[in-house]
């Protein structure tokens, strides 16, 4: 493969694909700390507000891995322009919205406009750095990931000290204009020269799977996991899904090659990528509960107290440090050294949390924004070594599917923990449905001051498990993700294929 030359301005695309991933990422947790405000002005129930927050990354992770196919076979220039028009017209219209019902749509389509970014994101920028950069842009790309999830709180609950709800969708607006205009003027085109037929049944199953598993995986916590109307649509899901697989296996021109499996080095980054992203999705969840309603901090102030984390990550990937310590070590190491991290961040909150002592919790940020700064990157560049780089749209689909994955087990398995335990930890004779918030719980306590710190010790206590148990699996997740990479030692990373005469450019000199 010839040498890549290196363009002028690929420093302005790198800041221009992150900027657009940034708000994307960041609508993932913006809204969690307006949930007051759209139960009080929009007056939505429980249910919609769940759904409101839920429909963004259910249309996001069903739609990754197709999005990412059809960027490899259409271009994945067309496709970010076009995921960029979507996530503004689907902002403006949450902005807009007069009832739940319209705003859950407008997530939606928030939501799949930020699949088509998500899934060509890494993929513009592994083909537009050469070999020797590319570790360099990937640490960014995964500083800026990190930022959105942590930022989200924080600038939703600045925007809401001074405006109304809809202002946390309006910042969108003028990301998207300017990314459709730099994206379309800088951004080079590429696809896969090979320009396979499009695997539409592949791409229908998957989509239908992944929105039937997520969806039972959001409603789960709610509704109980028993409920048919979470075991029918999970199952259903797993089907199509077994049906996607059995397919793909049979079709000439895949969606997903079933081969990438095979390569240990890729089945240890998958796993180490959904791991992060169930720690930092859960955490964030039990933390900004913790904090505003434990602590008593406001939506700004709790959302400021989760910072650290991301600013961790930020501080460390744009110094070079996390990229310095890394590379000294083999991708094992280097993966289950950051997960290791990631769990010991998640024990400090959930011991010092229990006291609600701060400085703790911030020690306890401070270990997860290095763990995720030491792992995140690494886990990235083995799943992009790991498959045919013409095949990048996909590859980064894969991992935006496993972080919208990750994020929704991590706040649904935790949540589901939180749960479980603050309902058998209540005074006896609360009724069932005190234990879906803790505003329930101490509604149904009354007025009697030791009922109120009965339930306000068991919601802690209950946190505290809940953070502990996500430690535990991250930390034994990260040991299995370093061993399927260590036996991946010796098998050569993939180089992209010699491409056709017929082929666009990938990144021409600028």
């Amino acid at each position: 493969m010839p040498q890549v030359e290196r363009r002028q301005d690929r420093w302005v695309i790198l800041a221009v694909i992150c900027l657009a991933q940034l708000v994307v990422i960041l609508d993932n947790t913006i809204l969690n700390v307006a949930i007051p405000s759209l139960t009080e002005e929009l007056g939505a129930t429980t249910a919609q507000t769940q759904w409101i927050i839920g429909a963004y990354s259910l249309a996001q992770a069903g739609l990754l891995i197709a999005a990412g196919g059809l960027a490899d076979r259409y271009g994945r220039k067309k496709v970010q322009l076009l995921g960029l028009a979507l996530f503004g017209v689907g902002s403006l219209g949450a902005a807009l919205a007069g009832s739940p019902g319209q705003l859950i749509a407008a997530r939606a389509g928030m939501g799949v406009g930020g699949s088509l970014l998500l899934a060509t994101s890494l993929a513009i920028i592994v083909r537009t750095f050469d070999a020797e950069e590319q570790p360099k842009a990937i640490t960014i790309w995964s500083a800026i990931a990190s930022l959105g999830f942590a930022l989200g709180p924080v600038l939703g609950g600045l925007l809401l000290n001074h405006f109304w709800w809809g202002s946390v969708f309006l910042v969108n607006l003028p990301v998207a204009a300017l990314g459709l205009v730099a994206i379309a003027k800088l951004v080079p085109e590429s696809k896969d020269p090979r320009g396979d037929s499009p695997d539409l049944l592949g791409a229908v199953l998957s989509i239908a799977g992944l929105v039937g598993v997520v969806y039972a995986i959001i409603q789960g916590p709610g509704i109980g996991w028993t409920s048919p109307r979470t075991l029918l649509p999970a199952g259903l899901g797993l089907l199509l899904l077994l049906l996607f697989v059995l397919w793909e296996r049979r079709v000439e021109h895949p969606l997903l090659d079933l081969s990438f499996f095979r390569n240990a080095r890729f089945r240890g980054a998958v796993s180490g990528g959904i791991l992060v992203a169930f720690g930092l999705g859960g955490s964030l969840f039990l933390l900004t509960e913790h904090l505003q309603f434990v602590l008593g901090y406001g939506p700004l102030a709790a959302g400021l107290r989760t910072a650290p984390m991301a600013l961790t990550v930020v501080a460390l990937n744009f110094t070079g440090i996390g990229m310095r310590l890394t590379t000294k070590l083999k991708p094992p190491f280097a993966i289950a050294g950051g997960l290791g991290l990631l769990a010991a961040g998640l024990a400090a909150i959930a011991e010092f949390g229990r006291n609600g002592s701060y400085p703790g919790i911030l020690l306890g940020l401070v270990l997860m924004g290095t763990g995720v700064a030491c792992s995140q990157p690494t886990m990235a560049t083995a799943v992009m070594s790991s498959i045919p780089p013409e095949k990048a749209g996909l590859g980064s689909g894969l991992m935006g599917t496993l972080s919208e994955l990750g994020n929704s087990l991590g706040v649904a398995v935790l949540g589901a923990v939180l749960t479980a335990g603050f309902a058998s930890s209540l005074p006896s004779g609360f009724p069932h449905t005190a234990a879906r918030s803790l505003p329930d719980a101490l509604a149904a306590a009354g007025p009697d001051a030791g009922h109120q710190h009965q339930v306000r010790s068991a919601f802690a206590d209950s946190l505290t498990s809940s953070q502990l148990i996500g430690a535990v699996a991250v930390l034994l997740g990260g040991l299995v993700a370093a061993w399927l990479l260590s036996r991946a030692a010796g098998q050569p990373q993939l180089t992209a294929e010699p491409e056709s005469a017929a082929a666009e450019p990938l990144a021409p000199a600028g």
